[in-house]
């Protein structure tokens, strides 16, 4: 995109920066993309014959821009895990003091009291947060999806996570982060130490004094 480019003007997509870019490997992934960014309003965007796209930024798209570039917080961890009232002691008795002793603040979304739409939420959040804590336990309906989606998204990132799971769903973790190291925890003050020293081993003492 030419940094000169004016508000409203329609921006020519060349395909092969699109692709490295969109790390796509074909023209029409990029058409698929840019069709979805269309779709949710982001972009105005059509195909006139001989062009490859042109597309037009809307003004949800700027302000969507605008809210995933907002400045990290050093002192913010994102809690990644099952949100059932069976885990709300594992979250107020130990994930949350073990971060807090750390010196951070941790963030569970679902307790955000403005979450709007809340996958736009977890991704802006995540952005934003120094580490992730993601913890795998789950009921009888099988893994959380989510969990591993909001780990592997912060992977992505190369934001920080570090792995806790009750120790009777050891097995039950999949191979793809079975690799690293989970704190096990039996009931939910067990994770406070061990998870505090993990944090402050990784990153040192947080902004946050208690």
């Amino acid at each position: 995109v030419d940094a000169n480019q004016h508000l409203g003007n329609a921006l020519n997509v060349v395909s092969p920066l699109a692709e490295a870019i969109s790390e796509s490997i074909e023209t029409a992934e990029i058409v698929f993309l840019i069709r979805y960014l269309d779709h949710r309003g982001f972009v105005d965007a059509y195909f006139p014959a001989g062009s490859f796209s042109h597309l037009v930024v809307t003004v949800d798209g700027f302000a969507r821009v605008a809210e995933t570039l907002q400045a990290p917080d050093p002192a913010q961890a994102f809690v990644a895990m099952w949100f059932d009232p069976k885990m709300i002691h594992t979250y107020e008795y130990g994930l949350k003091p073990a971060i807090e002793a750390a010196g951070y603040t941790p963030l569970r979304i679902d307790l955000k009291p403005d979450a709007d739409k809340i996958d736009d939420e977890i991704v802006a959040e995540i952005r934003r947060s120094r580490f992730v804590v993601a913890d795998f336990t789950h009921g009888s309906r099988g893994a959380r999806g989510s969990v591993y989606y909001e780990a592997g998204f912060a992977h992505g990132l190369s934001i920080p996570v570090i792995f806790t799971c009750r120790e009777d769903m050891f097995d039950k973790i999949h191979f793809d982060t079975r690799q690293y190291s989970h704190i096990g925890w039996t009931k939910p003050t067990d994770l406070v130490e061990p998870l505090k020293n993990r944090i402050l081993a990784r990153f040192g003492e947080g902004p946050v004094r208690q």
